[in-house]
């Protein structure tokens, strides 16, 4: 008589599952923060003069102002995702039990 023992050998692998969250690519609050940052930008471009009136003034919402901005919208950006992203509790990854 043989002891051998047979064990399955076949390979399992577990499938990743998505998440109730969408690729961020493919949120409303993606293209609504794009179009946020394209407005400063262009703001920032067209409001002003730089002070070349000789007024000395200067531009009153110039780069500086806009790279805050957009600093604060994509801080913004990035929270609402993490805290879409950490909605979920449940396992992601899928198991073979057969």
């Amino acid at each position: 008589m043989s002891n051998t023992t047979e064990h399955d050998t076949t390979n399992r692998v577990a499938a990743r599952l998505g998440t109730e969250t969408k690729p961020s690519t493919k949120t409303t609050e993606f293209f609504v923060y794009l179009a946020a940052v394209a407005a400063i930008v262009i703001t920032a471009f067209v409001v002003g003069d730089n002070g070349t009136d000789g007024g000395g003034e200067g531009d009153p919402f110039g780069a500086e102002q806009a790279m805050r901005y957009i600093t604060f919208l994509t801080i913004g950006y990035m929270i609402a995702r993490g805290l879409a992203k950490s909605g979920s509790r449940e396992s992601h990854v899928a198991r073979d039990h057969s």
